[in-house]
């Protein structure tokens, strides 16, 4: 199974959003924050969680730019728990037995939208806002293999 974990290729996620995610923590869409917005709640750092951001699921901070990679079924299960207590700490899920399976499904959306693509892989969101509510779109910026000259050395390596 695969899922996602954030990455930083540079240092402008500290800037933009108001909790950044941890560089290595396994990340889901978390669209699902938004659900009740408006376009008076796009503004600032908030607009640009909205609409570019993924959500960490140890510090519950934003991430641009999520990397592909394998997950073992146990970390999978710990992160339902997580996720579930967050819905019950800050969502008002009345107990985490009823939110692990909606945690559950957050998390199986994230592993479906990875599986596909290669590891290392990169995934960027992108959330609209109109009349029906949050739409996602997603854009996946592939891995390029690197050519054997590329790395390799090519002459004598003798002194």
């Amino acid at each position: 199974m695969k899922l996602a974990r954030a990455i930083h290729l540079d240092d402008s996620d500290r800037n933009v959003y108001h909790a950044p995610a941890r560089t290595g923590e396994w990340c889901v869409s978390g669209g699902f924050e938004f659900s009740d917005w408006t376009q008076d709640d796009l503004a600032g750092k908030a607009r640009q969680a909205f609409a570019n951001g993924w959500l960490g699921v140890e510090t519950f901070g934003r991430v641009t730019f999520v990397a592909i990679t394998r997950i073992e079924p146990s970390e999978f299960n710990m992160l339902a728990q997580r996720l579930a207590a967050h819905f019950v700490d800050y969502y008002g899920a009345p107990a985490i037995e009823a939110a692990l399976p909606v945690a559950r499904d957050e998390l199986a959306f994230m592993a479906g939208l990875c599986e596909e693509h290669d590891d290392n892989a990169l995934l960027t969101v992108l959330r609209e806002l109109d009349a029906d509510g949050v739409r996602e779109s997603y854009r996946v910026i592939e891995v390029p293999a690197a050519e054997l000259d590329l790395v390799a050395m090519h002459g004598h390596m003798e002194p």
